[in-house]
């Protein structure tokens, strides 16, 4: 077996983690990712556009050569993805990969969780932004059912994807009165909630800074209800910062890109539907993969590509978002193309 590579970027991040999204449609049309407006007519990737489950094996593997031990699949909603169990089961099988993770609008996890499960999955993390009926509708572009996506949460657990992560989104003045009640919905459950500040991911969601609702503040509303002490950090390149409730209720996570950047731990590489290489959430654009993979290039052509990017770069876009003129106007990837 071929020894890991340790690979750093010019900021000395290491390569640990990448992000595969398998597909790039979506059942929700959620406003920060996914606008009906913006996609009613879209035309989305045809079958052969997007990477083979043998694809994503072979460059997983090759990411694990160098250094990757964490994957997470995502979308679009990747459970649309027919038979994703098959690719999990294949992902689990690489050496060096120690961890597989899903990130889902949940509505189609009750039917799957236990094979995905069996098939190597580790954990699941569901996108729920409100359990609050109207604003849930309104915030999944009027597809979603709540009912369902509980369900599917409780399916997960009950495959042993324990635990459990929500990611929940939170606007000023959309979705911001709810939060409570989501925090109390889930206290004691096992179920880790964790809240993410709205970001300016693509060009489509009409992000303004005026909805950003920072962490700090919604820290300070559940901690005067719930009281709060913080928890070390468990890795390098962690996203969240974890809060534990002092009367053993579990904990909580707070993801601040906006206002806290964490760019200079970022170990995350992302793998687009169609195989292109993003070294940033915000990333203008990625390198191709599926290009040179399907014209016959072999290994140590394609790890001598992926080297060269990761050494080559520098991405800090959170901490550099205020500096950068025009920045509604700058392109930048879509969120459902590489997933969160």
């Amino acid at each position: 077996m071929t020894a890991q590579v340790i690979l750093a970027d010019t900021l000395n991040r290491p390569l640990r983690d990448l992000r595969i999204s398998v597909i790039d449609t979506c059942n929700f049309r959620c406003p920060y990712c996914m606008p009906e407006s913006e996609f009613a007519d879209y035309r989305f990737l045809r079958c052969e556009e997007r990477l083979s489950f043998e694809e994503i094996e072979r460059l997983a593997t090759l990411f694990a050569r160098l250094g990757v031990n964490k994957l997470r699949l995502t979308g679009g909603e990747p459970l649309l993805r027919k038979r994703l169990e098959v690719l999990v089961g294949r992902l689990a099988a690489i050496p060096g990969i120690d961890d597989i993770a899903l990130t889902t609008n949940g509505m189609l996890l009750e039917a799957q969780a236990q094979a995905l499960a069996a098939a190597g999955l580790r954990r699941v993390t569901v996108s729920l932004d409100s359990v609050d009926p109207e604003v849930f509708s309104r915030m999944s572009g009027g597809r979603g059912d709540l009912d369902r996506v509980l369900r599917g949460i409780d399916a997960a657990r009950a495959a042993g994807l324990d635990p459990v992560k929500l990611n929940v989104v939170v606007q000023r003045g959309v979705n911001e009165d709810g939060v409570l009640d989501l925090v109390e919905r889930f206290r004691g459950t096992g179920v880790v909630v964790r809240f993410i500040e709205f970001m300016d991911v693509g060009t489509r969601n009409g992000w303004n800074r005026e909805q950003v609702l920072p962490s700090a503040e919604l820290l300070r509303r559940i901690g005067a209800r719930w009281p709060l002490s913080p928890l070390p950090g468990q890795y390098r390149g962690e996203t969240a910062e974890r809060y534990a409730f002092d009367d053993g209720g579990g904990e909580l996570g707070f993801i601040s890109s906006v206002s806290q950047p964490f760019c200079g731990d970022c170990t995350r590489a992302r793998l687009s539907t169609d195989g292109a290489l993003y070294t940033c959430l915000f990333g203008a654009s990625g390198t191709d993969l599926r290009g040179p993979m399907r014209e016959g290039a072999g290994d140590a052509a394609l790890l001598e590509l992926i080297t060269r990017i990761w050494r080559g770069r520098s991405d800090r876009y959170s901490e550099v978002r205020a500096e950068i003129d025009g920045q509604r106007a700058r392109k930048r990837i879509e969120m459902y193309q590489i997933g969160g």
